[in-house]
């Protein structure tokens, strides 16, 4: 079985960036990825516009033209195949890793595909594809959606939106714009201070004006076939319902970290073990990157603050594996 110098499980952008340091410093590695090439990205809605401008999502020296300041999904999901093209990286796509084992040698990654070995390991997951749960009843239903993609299945349909920030504003407008019945459950009493500033007046004169009925202070208790009901400051009522939209945010995916071995910090945000300065956890030559390192505060770590994580792992561990040598 080959040994590789590194395997970086996902391959979403900063798994890539983590590919492109590992190809300047001449290791051996492979870039092991549940599904399709920056699969997060992938799920994210097919209308979508980045916050970041084009160039704080660049990797590689590669230039990433956009046809406005803020580059769309499609743009992205282009952009990144030009990245992997041009620095011809090593991935396999489609190959989930199931459980990490120490070895002799360092490392043993269990997939569907085989076992892959290595004297380290870099996992940089993401936490888009890992939906947060409201755990009720009727959450299984095939009416219920936790990643949106297109307005155009809720036409003329009775749509709960539940969730009040970014994900949740653009889903509302969206589908209400196309013609969908919308009405939002909010827990808090207001919609999230730090929405988009172009989407959270619009949000709110929607809801001023009636056009989109919102329920604050409330909470999804159950999910029925042709209704939902909801806890209000009033009261428990029942609302006539075809499909409920659960904006609610994402999280890293902990089961994931379970199987690996990584320890998390379960009194800080739940963020993997890790030192701020190599980004290396109490295993040794096992790092984490990217967005996941900062547990459940997901809105800290993005893209553009987190492409530095590469360089800064490739850097520690040229020196960890000169000592192998």
């Amino acid at each position: 079985m080959k040994n590789y110098d590194l395997i970086i499980v996902g391959g979403g952008p900063i798994g890539l960036a983590c590919g492109i340091a590992a190809t300047k410093a001449g290791l051996d590695y492979v870039i092991l990825e549940k599904g399709v090439l920056v699969n997060s990205l992938y799920n994210f809605p097919e209308n979508m516009t980045f916050f970041s401008t084009s160039n704080l999502l660049e990797i590689g020296d590669v230039p990433f033209v956009a046809h406005n300041d803020k580059p769309t999904r499609k743009e992205a999901l282009e952009y990144y195949r030009r990245v992997y093209d041009s620095w011809k990286l090593k991935v396999q796509l489609y190959t989930p890793v199931m459980s990490m084992n120490k070895s002799d040698d360092g490392y043993i990654l269990e997939t569907p595909k085989g076992d892959f070995t290595s004297k380290s390991v870099i996992v940089s997951t993401g936490f888009y594809d890992t939906p947060r749960k409201l755990n009720i009843p009727g959450e299984d239903l095939p009416k219920v959606r936790h990643f949106y993609d297109s307005p155009h299945p809720y036409v003329n349909q009775k749509v709960l939106v539940v969730g009040a920030a970014n994900s949740a504003c653009d889903v509302a407008l969206e589908t209400f714009y196309k013609g969908a019945e919308v009405t939002m459950a909010i827990r808090s009493n207001e919609i999230y201070p730090k929405t988009k500033y172009w989407i959270k007046p619009n949000i709110e004169n929607r809801i001023k004006e009636g056009s989109i009925k919102a329920y604050f202070e409330t909470s999804v208790k159950e999910i029925k076939s042709h209704s939902v009901i909801l806890n209000t400051p009033d009261g428990e009522i029942e609302i006539a319902n075809d499909f409920v939209l659960a904006m609610i945010g994402y999280t890293p995916d902990y089961s994931l970290f379970s199987r690996l071995g990584l320890p998390v910090d379960e009194t800080n945000l739940k963020k993997p073990i890790h030192d701020p300065e190599t980004l290396e956890t109490p295993l040794q030559n096992v790092y984490v990157a990217g967005v996941i390192n900062s547990g459940l505060n997901t809105s800290k770590l993005f893209i553009e603050n987190t492409r530095v994580h590469a360089d800064m792992i490739i850097t520690h561990l040229k020196k960890e594996l000169s000592q192998l040598a």
